[in-house]
C-alpha cells in the first residue's frame, strides 16, 4: 500500500493501494515509524497488546449501571458531610472532569496518529472510549447530585491546584495543534516518547491516585457509595491503561534505543519530580483539616511511593527515600502492588461492572 510517510520515509497513514503489495511480516513492524500496512492487524507481533485489549473489552460498564440514591440522600441531607468532605467531593470531581476529556484528545488526535503498531492501535480504540465513559460518569453524578455544572466542569480554570497541574499537562500537548508534526527524526521520536510519559504515566500513573484514595475513603465509611462503586471501575480502567502506556513506552525504548538518552532520562526524572510536587500541593488544597482517616503529609508520602514505583518501572532510580504505604486499608483496592497481580488473573476471571463486588 502507498501511504503517507515521516521524515525517513516509514509508514504513518494511509493512502492509494499497492495493488502488488507483500502480504505482512512481523518482522516490519514497530511501535513508531513502521513500514509495514497499518491496516493489516494479523500476524499479531506484540500478543499483549492484544490481551489487554480483550481484557478491557470484558472490563466493559456503565455509569448508569449504578445507583446514585443513597449519595444523593446523603448530598442533600445538611449533615449528611462535613464542609472539608464537600469540597473535597467537588474538587475531586472538576478535576477528573476536565482530566479525562484532556487525555482522551490525547489518544485521539496524537497518539493514535503517531503509534504505528495496529494491535496497539486496537487498544487505543477501546481506551477512547473509555475516557468517553469516565467524562460520561462525571457528568452523570453532576447531574444526579444537582451540582453546578459549570462551576464543575471549568474548575481546571478557577482553581489553581488544578490548573496548575493542567497547565503542566498542556506543555506536552503542544503537538495537538501543530498538524506538521509527525515522528521520523530523533528530536521528533523523543518529543512524542516524553509526551507518552506525561499521559500515561503521570496523568494515569500519578495525578488519579490521591483522587481514589480520598472517595475510596468515602466509600469504607459507607458514604457516597454510588460514586466510590464508579471510581473503584475507573481505578481498574485505570490500572490497564497505566500497565499498556508503560509496555509501549518500554518498547519503543527497546527499539530505538538511541532516543533513550541520559539527558532524556533526567528530564523525565524532573517531570516525575514537577508531577509529584503538584499532586502532592492538590492534596493539601483539597485536604486542609484532613479527613477521612487522610491528611495531606501522607498523602505526600503516599505520592513518594507511586513516584518511585514508576521511576522503576521505566528503568530509572528512585527520586525520594523509600517510605512505606501509609494507606494499608487501601491495599485491596489502591496498592500499586496489586496491579502486577491484577494482570495476570485470566482474561475469562475480568467481571464487567454489573457483576463486580465492591
Amino acid at each position: 500500500m502507498n501511504v503517507p510517510s515521516s521524515a525517513d520515509g516509514a509508514v504513518v497513514g494511509l493512502g492509494a493501494i499497492d495493488r502488488t503489495g507483500t502480504r505482512p511480516r512481523v518482522d516490519d513492524k514497530a511501535m513508531i515509524n513502521c513500514r509495514a500496512d497499518v491496516n493489516q492487524l494479523l500476524p499479531l507481533r506484540y500478543r499483549w497488546a492484544w490481551e489487554r485489549y480483550l481484557a478491557a473489552c470484558n472490563n466493559h460498564w456503565m455509569p448508569t449501571e449504578v445507583s446514585m440514591q443513597a449519595d444523593i440522600a446523603l448530598w442533600r441531607s445538611p449533615g449528611g458531610l462535613s464542609d472539608d468532605e464537600r469540597r473535597m467531593v467537588k474538587r475531586n470531581l472538576g478535576f477528573f472532569a476536565a482530566s479525562e476529556s484532556l487525555v482522551a484528545n490525547n489518544i485521539v488526535l496524537a497518539i493514535y496518529r503517531h503509534l504505528t503498531n495496529p494491535e496497539c492501535r486496537q487498544y487505543l480504540l477501546r481506551q477512547a472510549f473509555e475516557e468517553a465513559i469516565h467524562t460520561h460518569t462525571f457528568q452523570y453524578i453532576c447531574e444526579s447530585l444537582g451540582l453546578d455544572e459549570g462551576e464543575l466542569f471549568n474548575m481546571y480554570r478557577e482553581v489553581p491546584s488544578i490548573t496548575d497541574k493542567a497547565a503542566w499537562a498542556l506543555r506536552y500537548t503542544q503537538n495537538l495543534a501543530d498538524p506538521q508534526f509527525g515522528t521520523g527524526t530523533t528530536e521528533a521520536d523523543q518529543s512524542f516518547l516524553r509526551d507518552l510519559v506525561a499521559f500515561y504515566v503521570v496523568f494515569e500513573g500519578m495525578w488519579f491516585y490521591t483522587g481514589f484514595a480520598q472517595i475510596l475513603s468515602l466509600g469504607r465509611r459507607n458514604k457516597m457509595v454510588g460514586i466510590a462503586e464508579q471510581y473503584q471501575y475507573i481505578l481498574r480502567d485505570e490500572s490497564l491503561h497505566l500497565n499498556f502506556g508503560i509496555d509501549v513506552i518500554n518498547q519503543i525504548k527497546a527499539e530505538n534505543p538511541h532516543l533513550w538518552t541520559a539527558a532524556l532520562q533526567d528530564e523525565v526524572r524532573q517531570m516525575l519530580h514537577e508531577a509529584c510536587a503538584l499532586e502532592v500541593a492538590y492534596g493539601r488544597d483539597t485536604m486542609p483539616r484532613g479527613l477521612l482517616g487522610l491528611n495531606a503529609e501522607a498523602c505526600a508520602d503516599y505520592m513518594h511511593t507511586i513516584t518511585n514505583r514508576r521511576c522503576a518501572q521505566l528503568g530509572l532510580a528512585p527520586l525520594f527515600a523509600d517510605t512505606a504505604n501509609p494507606f494499608p486499608w487501601m491495599s485491596e483496592a489502591m496498592d500499586l502492588k496489586k496491579e502486577k497481580n491484577f494482570f495476570e488473573t485470566r482474561v475469562t476471571e475480568y467481571q464487567t461492572g454489573s457483576s463486580l463486588k465492591w
